[in-house]
């Protein structure tokens, strides 16, 4: 749990831009995703709500440390004067418009802030103790290192994750903060680190406001404020006090480094070019369209094939086409869309691929935005809904080879794996399956499992089994040996989710015998995904499965340190310990891009 007290350094402690107002704002309990500031005079407290137990998907301590002093973010020592701070020019008539629409809004606010919050839109649960904001770090070098790092760990460790610049002033969702890329390098044994804003369109404009403007997804979108508060976003728009046109996503789940660019993404936005420089610091390109070949949204966890080196991706959407298919070659070429036809708009966090298919959930968290006139949330569960799977073959060049296969009562975030039998005509698919489906995003009093499920999808008879893998521990962010994707597999490597929504080490999984090996990261320490980066791929040589390296943040609750762990994945030895100089935020997915894949960055 969160430490009682954070009495920390200005290098560790939450960080926030503050709102620029006539007026401060302050609360005692807020929630929303969008952080608009408003002018107020007073602090404005939240009614209390009947004390009952409810577990939720972001379920942590409802006390939120706030820093005494106003966070600024660091100055970006890299030139770069296309992110530089300016304010707005605004004409006469944009400028009366604003102040109309702040009046606007800060009555908005006032009015939410009488209604109790949700678990999953309190920023005091939401983003309390560990998952709070960080200031950027340029890079620091010659760091600690506790053992020995081994000398295939060569290049950079690199994990994203949620980071707001602006400190909540209403509802927020820890997937709403702005998305900063934390980065270990490492040459030779010896180690340096450095964390980075993903300078978003979205983030480059609410800076140059002094505070939030874009509306947020989960937190703030829902029932009729969420209504109003589009209208207001919209409304600004018009008047060119905001441009949603360049893009609005936070750039904070997934990277991937492909064809010489670390890409930063969420599935709300087009992904965003980051660059590794040769100090170890990292640098905004910008949004990234793959030489305008790209036009619509990619979500967070696109697949490489490890023997073509295509990388295949989705996009969906809450408007007709809901969901899209499409592919890039090792060079970036990307082919024409596969609309998927969809009955409802559905969210698609992940996929997977075999040799030869492609696989996508058709689950049963879906977009119903006519739940926000009634006053809810416009994501939601749709237990009417059949749950099912579609295969489609890799090269398919429409929708209409594809083959559904229904899995009643299934709801898998996260897909670790995929691969065929063909003596059985099957499709096998491993993933973490979700109960109740939608608890990460509304309140549940149901506690919250995500249990390791092997699902077999049957091409010849449509029918489909689901076994449980594991079924006592929540299993949730991992991955499997990425030079094997889409072929056989026999372990995966997965974060123990317990106490959730805390990882407290994670588990090596046979798949096969069912075994599961476990490293603990101790009492009071907690962690996040576990990255395994193989020694190498298995070519003509033998080599064995495990044989690599996993790699994690560990973050001790009690010494409010944080460090990267190098454990040798065959045997869970712990091999090396690199002390970080701050604090690193629980945060989302990584990646590990080589010394001789880094040489070939594009520039």
């Amino acid at each position: 749990m969160a430490p009682s007290s954070l009495a920390l350094n200005s290098s560790s402690s939450s960080t926030w831009a503050k709102p620029q107002f006539p007026h401060s704002l302050s609360f005692s309990s807020s929630s929303s995703l969008i952080d608009l500031g408003f002018p107020t005079k007073s602090t404005m407290r939240l009614k209390k709500k009947p004390n009952r137990k409810v577990d939720c998907a972001l379920h942590s301590p409802s006390v939120f440390h706030f820093p005494k002093q106003p966070v600024i973010v660091k100055e970006n020592p890299i030139p770069n004067t296309d992110t530089l701070t300016k304010k707005p020019q605004w004409n006469p008539i944009q400028k009366a418009a604003a102040m109309a629409l702040d009046m606007f809004e800060s009555a908005l606010l006032s009015r939410e802030l009488q209604q109790p919050l949700p678990k999953t839109a309190d920023p005091r649960v939401q983003i309390a103790g560990n998952f709070a904001p960080v200031p950027e770090q340029p890079a620091v070098h010659s760091l600690p290192v506790t053992g020995t790092i081994p000398d295939y760990v060569n290049g950079v460790y690199l994990r994203n994750g949620a980071n707001p610049m602006f400190e909540p002033v209403a509802g927020h969702h820890l997937f709403d903060g702005d998305g900063m890329v934390h980065a270990v390098t490492i040459n030779g044994g010896a180690a340096s680190y450095a964390c980075r804003f993903t300078e978003t369109e979205r983030l480059v404009q609410e800076r140059e406001l002094g505070r939030q403007v874009f509306p947020k997804a989960i937190g703030e979108l829902h029932g009729h404020s969420g209504i109003a508060r589009l209208l207001l976003f919209y409304a600004r728009g018009l008047l060119g006090l905001v441009d949603h046109r360049r893009g609005s996503g936070v750039a904070n789940a997934g990277l991937v480094y492909f064809n010489g660019k670390l890409l930063a993404m969420s599935e709300d936005d087009l992904p965003y070019e980051v660059r590794i420089t040769p100090s170890g610091d990292l640098k905004t390109i910008g949004r990234f369209s793959f030489h305008d070949q790209l036009h619509s949204t990619m979500i967070a966890h696109p697949k490489i094939d490890p023997v073509s080196g295509e990388l295949f991706a989705l996009s969906y959407d809450v408007a007709r086409p809901y969901l899209k298919y499409f592919r890039f070659s090792p060079e970036g070429e990307k082919s024409p869309d596969v609309e998927i036809r969809l009955p409802v708009p559905t969210m698609t966090h992940d996929f997977a691929i075999t040799e030869n298919f492609v696989v996508i959930p058709d689950h049963q968290v879906v977009f119903k935005l006519g739940e926000m006139i009634k006053g809810g949330s416009p994501v939601i569960y749709d237990g009417a809904k059949k749950s099912r799977f579609g295969v489609l073959p890799k090269y398919a060049s429409d929708a209409s080879s594809i083959v559904w296969v229904e899995s009643p009562d299934t709801f898998c975030f996260h897909l670790w794996n995929a691969w065929e039998e063909t003596e059985t005509d099957e499709v096998v698919v491993i993933g973490s399956c979700m109960t109740p489906p939608d608890s990460i995003f509304n309140e549940s009093d149901e506690n919250l499992r995500s249990v390791l499920s092997e699902i077999r999808l049957n091409l010849k008879t449509g029918e489909s089994t689901r076994r449980t893998l594991i079924p006592q521990l929540n299993l949730e962010a991992g991955m499997v040996n990425r030079n094997r994707l889409g072929r056989k597999t026999r372990f995966a490597y997965l974060a123990l989710a317990e106490p959730w929504p805390k990882v407290s080490g994670f588990a090596k999984v046979d798949l096969v015998s069912g075994e599961v090996k476990r490293h603990i990261y101790g009492e009071g320490r907690f962690g996040g995904e576990p990255f395994f980066l193989p020694r190498g791929k298995c070519g003509e040589e033998e080599c064995e499965e495990d044989d690599g390296y996993i790699m994690a943040f560990v973050h001790d609750e009690k010494t409010w340190k944080s460090e990267l762990q190098i454990v040798n994945a065959m045997n869970l030895k712990l091999e090396a310990t690199v002390k970080l100089p701050s604090r690193v935020p629980y945060g989302f997915h990584g990646t590990f891009v080589e010394a001789k894949d880094l040489a070939l960055q594009s520039t």
